[in-house]
């Protein structure tokens, strides 16, 4: 890092976790401090990291070898908790490093003082960069590096992490104008390597359906009495509220077991960070909260419960353990099902050959560009054609051209072409020499009150007209319903009447439910991983590491039909239960899965079919219906993703979900005013209403264009659905049989079941699945 810094290069770090990366990506800075002097003055370094928790453990770690070495270097955190006079303060006094957030620098740079702030400054180094650049935050940084390249010639960029899967792409978004050859790459020596095994049934079978792997309990407390400490990580906020209680109920020692989630309040996280930080905990139950985990050393097992459904996400959650570079960190998968059994495997296999997995890069937002358009224009008077070019100096945003450039103006100076009549709207106003200004000082106030990039995720209350409730579902879930549509919640078969106001109403439906309903968010399985567990599939002499069941399982699946292949596409179809099942092996995640299958039933529909419901999860869907579907390959053609698509999007929720977050990340819609906040519903209830207007009157209006992006990418995962089709155009093996296949059997036993919770449901789920198994490895 020194030898990248001193010839004047950027520099990406990549290296294991306990390498030592956060003050190898400070040495730069340190060696800028060391000897007589003179020392250099103002804003040197800036820190971003995409939690605020890391940044004060930064600080604290950072002091540390300052002190040692008494050097003259003040070091400060900024986040939105700082005080108010601090944060004047830094700004007219700036200490030598400022540790921050992509949100924090952002409205840093906002201030008409920002051209002397940033002036000085010699490094940015940003951490855990694999964890936002791929997303809208990444998106945020990346415009704000090119503002500050612009106001400090010399700055030097570094970029830190321990799972980039392809060094390439990220030196690339890291380099101004894309210029791959003045990143250079830094590999740290690698670590002792990972120890990771797989926990199975002492007795019995690994189960053929669940997600809660509460058969492990046992073993797990187990786990936990004979280590000093052990982080044990699960994919959602409720099921680890939910293992958590199953622990307490098993320990009968009286252990110190606390648990860690985002929904948790900011005082509760503190304590149970401080009690793990001082050595007081001997187990700890957490989400992706920790993914990113503050330094704790004594941590000796790391738990995955359930699916790891990455390999990049395993590596880091396993670094937690011993975080030190020449201690093997030792980490359990714990599946819940046969299928995350397969996936646990694929994972293992990734970890111990050092494959890494990841996101890809996609265009920059047009919200986000708004957002920091509007910013700029808070700190000054600014050029249009100047700005075009430190903007395309960005990858990100490379292919922004003049025009795109007048659109996002003109959204920000008028609100759009249907709303510049109304004065709330014009937020700026181009003057007589072509340069943009704010139409009052007090935009930028406003402004400052709202931009960030994170718009929280809001429930929906499902009730019946008469205003009994029923509960609440994700909206991400209700966002995919259209009026008529019926799906299964608290026991009973729901109609769609209306979605308004954040409130899904529905009637009790006069036929059972098509579409499934899930309560609680899903980390998506990565391609890579998909691909790997499809490879296990076909490695037939690779079966005999699996144990006895699993490796039945699979033969009798191999005899009766055939198995996933890669590149090929494998559909079975088979009677149960009086109905017609097609079921679809795409390896391709839920929401993937879930947005094929919404599509599917409508295109059955559309042909006669007569579809009755659907069931995804990770790795296939069924549909099943009055009618046996004898040529699959029609329901998977391209234009798939132009007719049903289209029609579902506008039809249902998606839409006006995906336009809600664009307009308060752009600023058109407000979530603050001077005094007060609006609540999640008035924000709805505002944004329905210009989308309203909007999709009758302009309907090519820029938030539209970036509320579809959105639809496309992060609501639906159209682009793995589009592999999924063109695997199909490729070859489809469809398979016709008798009864329910081997594999379809977890899948099978989900229906009537996925409304409940991971866990509620899973003796339900084994009940079901015995019964169906018993059908399906029947010879």
């Amino acid at each position: 890092m020194l030898s990248a810094d001193l010839a004047g290069q950027h520099a990406l770090l990549v290296a294991d976790t306990g390498a030592g990366k956060t003050l190898a990506g400070f040495l730069p800075t340190l060696a800028a401090f060391c000897g007589a002097g003179p020392h250099p003055d103002g804003l040197h370094t800036l820190y971003v990291s995409p939690l605020k928790a890391l940044a004060h453990d930064v600080q604290r770690n950072l002091t540390t070898p300052i002190d040692d070495i008494g050097l003259p270097i003040r070091v400060e955190t900024r986040s939105g908790d700082t005080p108010s006079d601090r944060k004047a303060r830094q700004r007219a006094r700036p200490p030598h490093v400022l540790l921050t957030t992509p949100e924090s620098l952002s409205l840093l740079l906002t201030y008409p003082d920002s051209a002397q702030l940033f002036s000085t400054l010699q490094r940015v180094v940003i951490d855990e960069v694999h964890a936002f650049a791929t997303g809208k935050r990444g998106d945020l940084l990346a415009l704000a590096l090119t503002r500050i390249q612009t106001l400090a010639p010399g700055l030097r960029r570094a970029a830190l992490s321990a799972t980039v899967a392809a060094p390439e792409a990220f030196r690339g978004w890291l380099a101004p104008w894309g210029d791959l050859d003045s990143v250079a790459l830094v590999e740290g020596e690698a670590g002792a390597a990972p120890e990771v095994s797989i926990l199975l049934p002492e007795q019995g079978v690994v189960p053929w359906s669940g997600h809660a792997a509460t058969w492990a309990i046992p073993q797990l407390y187990q786990a936990i009495r004979e280590n000093r400490t052990t982080l044990v990580f699960a994919n959602t906020r409720f099921l680890a509220e939910y293992l958590f209680s199953l622990l307490w109920d098993a320990n009968e020692d009286k252990l110190p077991i606390g648990i860690h989630h985002g929904s948790l309040s900011k005082e509760a996280r503190r304590k149970v960070e401080g009690a793990m930080a001082r050595g007081e905990l001997r187990a700890l139950v957490c989400t992706a909260s920790l993914d990113l985990g503050v330094d704790w050393g004594d941590i000796d097992l790391v738990v995955q419960m359930g699916a790891p459904k990455g390999s990049s996400r395993l590596l880091q959650r396993i670094g937690r353990a011993g975080h030190r570079l020449d201690v093997t960190s030792r980490a359990l998968l714990v599946p819940g099902n046969r299928f995350e059994f397969l996936e646990a495997m694929a994972a293992q296999d990734a970890v111990n050959e050092g494959q890494r997995d990841g996101e890809d890069f996609r265009p920059g937002a047009l919200d986000v560009l708004a957002q920091h358009v509007m910013g700029l224009a808070c700190a000054g008077p600014f050029d249009e054609a100047e700005l075009l070019a430190e903007l395309r100096s960005s990858l990100a945003y490379a292919w922004l051209d003049a025009a795109t450039l007048a659109r996002v103006l003109d959204f920000v100076a008028t609100g759009g072409y249907s709303l510049r009549a109304y004065d709330r709207f014009r937020r700026i106003v181009r003057e007589r020499d072509g340069t943009w200004r704010l139409t009052h000082p007090e935009q930028a106030h406003r402004h400052r009150m709202n931009a960030g990039i994170i718009v929280d995720s809001e429930m929906l209350d499902v009730r019946f007209r008469n205003g009994r409730s029923l509960g609440r579902v994700e909206e991400q879930f209700g966002a995919g319903l259209k009026l008529g549509d019926t799906f299964r919640f608290a026991g009973m078969d729901l109609e769609v009447e209306a979605i308004r106001d954040l409130e899904l109403v529905v009637r009790a439906a006069k036929r059972s439910a098509q579409i499934p309903s899930y309560m609680g968010a899903r980390m998506p399985l990565t391609t890579h991983l998909g691909e790997r567990v499809r490879a296990m599939l076909q490695d037939r002499a690779g079966w005999g590491r699996f144990p006895d069941d699993v490796r039945e399982w699979l033969e009798m699946q191999d005899w009766r039909s055939h198995m996933p292949g890669p590149g090929r596409l494998l559909v079975e179809g088979f009677p149960h239960a009086s109905l017609e099942y097609t079921a679809f092996y795409t390896f391709e995640g839920w929401n993937a899965n879930q947005s094929l299958g919404m599509l599917i039933t409508r295109r059955m529909e559309e042909r006669g079919l007569s579809p009755l419901g659907f069931v995804a999860n990770d790795y296939a869907l069924a549909v099943w219906g009055l009618k046996r579907v004898d040529d699959p390959a029609v329901l998977l053609s391209p234009d798939i993703l132009t007719h049903e698509f289209i029609d579902w999007v506008q039809q249902s929720y998606l839409l006006r979900r995906a336009f809600r977050e664009v307009a308060v990340i752009s600023g058109l819609v407000e979530r603050q005013h001077p005094g007060k906040k609006k609540s999640g519903r008035q924000v709805t209830f505002s944004t329905d209403l210009i989308f309203d207007v909007l999709l009758r009157h302009e309907p090519d209006h820029l938030l539209i264009e970036a509320a579809w992006a959105d639809a496309r990418t992060r609501l639906t995962d159209m682009a793995r659905v589009a592999d999924v089709l063109e695997r199909a155009g490729r070859e489809v093996d469809h398979v016709l049989l008798d009864r329910v296949s081997p594999l379809a059997v977890p899948l099978l036993s989900m229906i009537g079941r996925e409304s409940l919770p991971a866990g509620l449901a899973d003796d339900e789920l084994l009940v079901e699945a015995e019964s169906l198994a018993s059908a399906a490895m029947r010879m």
